[in-house]
């Protein structure tokens, strides 16, 4: 069986993703070794925390390359939450920071004044949502259309190419929450905390 190897860069709940790969059989492991990166059979990038601070601890750990070389050698790649974020050509988070570039677009801020009705929406986006299947990615093999996911939030990627937004979720307005672009996926929400729909997911990607 392939490894799964997540990126620890200093930023997110690594364990709780690597104990939801456990739960569904796979084997993960977690390392800030660049080395083990470049050579990892699947690659996780979770992370929460600030873009700007984020990108710094990628690139002052040595993990900017071996990510990009093992997305073009075409190995099955995740980001979650801030690591689907990371992947875009910039963000606004704090003032304009560049990411890595890998899918071109930008993340935004939700912005304020968000409505449901009569209801204004708290930012950040907290809690459970459905996500709406816009493209059939590898990852939701065997999940609804409609299926409740976990998320928290106050910035969404906007792609360049609408090719690229595999879900999309309402929260106001219609935001991108999960993209696919060959062997890259990477969701907004929390598959890890997102329960049986969540765990189907990571199944999904341990099985490429």
């Amino acid at each position: 069986m392939s490894s799964i190897t997540i990126i620890d860069y200093g930023m997110g709940n690594l364990r709780s993703v690597q104990k939801a790969f456990e739960r569904v059989g796979f084997e993960a492991r977690v390392t800030d070794n660049p080395a083990l990166v470049a050579n990892a059979d699947k690659l996780v990038l979770p992370g929460v925390g600030a873009f700007r601070d984020c990108m710094r601890n990628l690139e002052d750990g040595g993990f900017v390359e071996p990510i990009k070389t093992h997305v073009d050698a075409g190995k099955p790649f995740l980001g979650i939450c801030l690591g689907l974020q990371l992947l875009f050509t910039e963000s606004e988070e704090f003032g304009r920071h560049a990411g890595l570039d890998i899918i071109p677009g930008r993340v935004v801020k939700f912005p304020q004044g968000l409505q449901a009705g009569n209801e204004e929406l708290k930012i950040p986006h907290m809690g459970w949502n459905r996500m709406a299947i816009r493209q059939p990615s590898p990852l939701f093999a065997g999940v609804d259309d409609g299926s409740f996911v976990y998320f928290v939030h106050s910035y969404y990627v906007v792609p360049d190419d609408p090719q690229v937004v595999a879900t999309e979720t309402e929260y106001g307005l219609s935001f991108c929450s999960s993209i696919w672009r060959d062997n890259v996926m990477a969701t907004q929400f929390h598959p890890e905390k997102s329960q049986a729909v969540g765990l189907t997911m990571l199944k999904n990607f341990g099985n490429l």
